[in-house]
């Protein structure tokens, strides 16, 4: 007795599921089904060549703020190859920088030159007159911070209590005060900051 067409066409079925079935699973006919997971380095999504990466001069403050100077001259070393120059903030970053790691002599240079770029900003006149403390260059600093007191128009608190600290230990220079005072360094756009000399 040969079979009817019903049971023809259900035992067709019975025999094209399984492969239906496997075609709608993970890797099923060599395509990922729903819910696959691609392979790894399959169509990974390439790099945003446009996307804008992190300001390097941005971040060499942050990291001066925090006190990682090395990791912060490597950032504003950066930042200089970014720009295409090495302007006054680049500079003054340096040698803040290299303050806070006790390179004085370093620290002045960059500082200077500096504010032979920019001689308008107080801010860089005021973290020159740090590094003049440091060095005990109390004269030359006191009239660094007259400078940078000027130019902020006696705005900043910081400045103007620099430029106290620095008149009283010119006035005071006989005595120890100040030996252990904290100078403040500032730059625009942020909190001002103390630095902390590395041993």
């Amino acid at each position: 007795m040969t079979p009817g067409p019903a049971r023809g066409t259900a035992r067709a079925l019975i025999l094209i599921l399984p492969f239906a079935l496997a075609a709608c699973t993970a890797g099923g006919f060599g395509m990922p089904g729903i819910g696959a997971k691609k392979a790894v380095g399959v169509d990974a999504p390439g790099v945003d060549l446009g996307a804008e990466g992190a300001d390097n001069l941005e971040t060499g403050h942050r990291l001066v703020a925090a006190g990682q100077y090395e990791l912060a001259i490597r950032s504003f070393n950066r930042a200089a190859i970014d720009r295409g120059t090495v302007d006054a903030e680049i500079l003054s970053g340096l040698g803040t920088a290299n303050l806070g790691l006790g390179r004085l002599g370093q620290a002045e240079t960059q500082l200077r030159r500096a504010v032979e770029r920019d001689a308008t900003q107080p801010e860089i006149w005021n973290n020159l007159g740090v590094v003049l403390m440091e060095r005990g260059k109390n004269a030359d600093a006191t009239q660094i911070f007259r400078k940078a007191f000027a130019l902020d128009n006696g705005e900043s608190v910081s400045i103007r209590d620099n430029l106290r600290l620095a008149l009283e230990k010119s006035e005071n220079s006989g005595t120890s005060l100040g030996d252990n005072q904290d100078y403040k360094l500032v730059r625009r756009g942020s909190a001002d900051f103390v630095i902390r000399q590395a041993l």
